[in-house]
């Protein structure tokens, strides 16, 4: 190719290296400015910051060189959005992202840009894990020769922090992510795990969480185009394969719980449908790259072809969310139906190790396989919960109130001293772990209890009315007893510790007070001293129950501070 054509149409690092090679975080940035400099239907803008000191960046496609997204909803145009690189060791939607852009501007290869369409990409999501470039860490991935680090530049995996939001990168998307209000979510992976024939796997969002007709358009119509279309450009997909052991063809595959702290059940959260493709990690890289590139085209093919449909259901949804009376907190695999899919796998063995002496899994690419194997794609409600007319949040809670607000979510502080009837949580019992997870010590199995009371608010403090088409996120992160929640990522340990406590031998004549001034308490705690042999060895055990049981006790402590709203009568 002459350096005349090659500057018409530039090429990546990838198809300067045959396919062996990912582009840089430099090399990217400056192959996007100088299509941008050509291109009126193109827009590179910097969106806001990361945990790295580089911005975030966003290319925006249309027609018309509009980059303004809710002008381009108002014209009807619908949108699609790519994330690459949130885990930048996983490059192959980088490489396929920048040679669709360019494809698309240059009409090369058979692309081209709808006209119906808006077309948003994100080059690089995770930039602080793009410099941090290496050839090692990704021990079980054949290729690219170099890559970048899973972790950010504060060592973060952005793909658990959309709900807990400790990254500027997280913060900046949840910005982004509404001010683009996408039709489809697509966040490209690569993956790890089992060996078999598929050089491609696809986790949808969950259809029993997205719900109602939207959730059963992403299972009945998006699903089935996506793999009847990748199989016809010989790339046959299967689900991300999840399972307890290699036999797949016994136990077949369970669908991917994607909690609100990934990304694709983020963006359910608000009604988009997410994909998370993710490429085999064992296949050739360019192999990978190709795969990718002709899974983006059909997503681009269906929103065009589909986007009115999408963008009504999305409407509707939305409608239904706000006014909705229940909400699930929690789901459950749902062990009774199925679907078939055609699974192509290799046959899988056990020889003892030379290096262990034990039994080592092999699988034989000698004796691949086809068959029709179960997946479980659906799921249950195992916890909901009455959505509330809305909750009271005092403004010493500010993290709380400004991650809602970087959520879209709707609020309105009190414009005087107020007194309300409640319903208020006291934590009665949780779980933690004892390792952290991304930065926490995550809180589970949580349980309140529910009572009604008046409390006092403030001027100032937050009501947040349960109407809003972002009901989902508001329920799903206040309520604490959701396995996604603040609660359940730290945001409120304070009020698990005690502030004031108390001397025993002070303490005692209190106590003996209080037993006499209280005959139900008394007889409670003999009781409980009769049942539990190891309470009535421990003075240390019966103070602290009296305490807690006493005036004195603080009642801030294990006191949720975030107040649901009773229906107005």
């Amino acid at each position: 190719m002459s350096f005349t054509m090659q500057a018409q149409q530039p090429l990546t690092r990838f198809e300067r290296s045959n396919g062996t090679e990912t582009s840089t975080y430099e090399e990217a940035l400056a192959f996007l400015r100088q299509l941008d400099t050509r291109f009126s239907q193109m827009k590179v803008r910097q969106v806001g910051e990361t945990d790295a000191g580089e911005p975030l960046h966003l290319v925006v496609m249309s027609t018309d060189g509009d980059s303004d997204l809710p002008r381009l909803h108002k014209k009807g145009k619908t949108v699609l959005l790519i994330n690459n690189a949130i885990h930048p060791g996983e490059p192959d939607g980088v490489d396929a992202s920048l040679m669709m852009i360019r494809d698309m501007l240059t009409r090369r290869n058979g692309w081209a840009l709808p006209e119906q369409l808006a077309v948003c990409v994100i080059p690089f999501y995770n930039v602080g894990g793009t410099l941090n470039r290496n050839s090692t860490s990704r021990a079980n991935q054949n290729g690219p020769k170099e890559y970048g680090f899973r972790g950010n530049a504060r060592h973060y995996d952005l793909n658990r922090d959309f709900i807990k939001a400790d990254t500027k990168n997280a913060r900046t998307f949840a910005e982004l992510f509404h001010w683009i209000d996408p039709d489809l979510f697509v966040d490209t992976h690569v993956s790890n795990g089992a060996d078999y024939q598929h050089v491609m796997t696809l986790i949808s969002t969950q259809s029993d969480k997205l719900g109602g007709p939207l959730g059963e358009y992403l299972r009945e119509v998006i699903e089935p185009y996506l793999y009847e279309q990748m199989k016809e450009r010989g790339f046959p997909m299967t689900p991300y394969v999840t399972t307890h052991g290699p036999n797949i063809q016994k136990e077949g595959l369970t669908a991917f719980n994607d909690l609100p702290r990934y990304s694709t059940g983020y963006a359910s959260l608000f009604q988009t449908p997410g994909f998370m493709p993710e490429s085999h990690m064992l296949k050739p890289y360019d192999q990978r790259v190709q795969a990718m590139s002709e899974l983006l085209r059909i997503f681009v093919n269906f929103a065009a072809e589909n986007g009115p449909a999408l963008k009504e259901l999305r409407a509707e949804a939305r409608r239904q969310v706000s006014q909705q009376p229940e909400f699930t907190l929690s789901w459950q695999q749902d062990t009774l139906r199925s679907q078939p899919m055609r699974f192509m796998g290799y046959e899988h063995l056990y020889k003892t190790s030379d290096i262990t002496g034990q039994y080592r899994l092999i699988y034989d690419r000698k004796h691949p396989y086809e068959a029709n194997i179960a997946f479980y794609n659906r799921f249950l409600p195992e916890k909901t919960v009455a959505r509330p007319e809305g909750y009271v949040i005092p403004q010493a809670w500010w993290t709380v109130i400004q991650r809602l607000k970087e959520n879209g979510v709707q609020m309105t502080p009190l414009r005087a001293d107020t007194a309300l009837e409640v319903e208020a949580y006291r934590i009665e019992s949780l779980s933690t772990v004892n390792a952290p997870f991304e930065g926490h010590y995550l809180h589970t199995d949580v349980v309140v209890e529910s009572s009604r009371r008046q409390v006092h608010f403030r001027k100032g403090d937050m009501v947040v009315l349960c109407n809003q088409p972002q009901n989902r996120y508001i329920i799903e992160t206040l309520e604490p007893t959701a396995p996604d929640s603040f609660f359940a990522w730290n945001y409120f340990d304070s009020i698990l510790q005690a502030k004031e406590g108390y001397s025993d031998y002070v303490f005692e004549d209190t106590a003996e007070a209080l037993l006499q001034n209280d005959p139900e308490l008394k007889k409670a705690f003999q009781e409980k001293k009769r049942r539990e042999p190891i309470f009535a060895r421990s003075s240390k055990a019966q103070l602290d129950y009296l305490y807690l049981h006493s005036p004195n006790a603080e009642p801030e402590r294990m006191q949720y501070p975030i107040y649901r709203m009773l229906p107005k009568p």
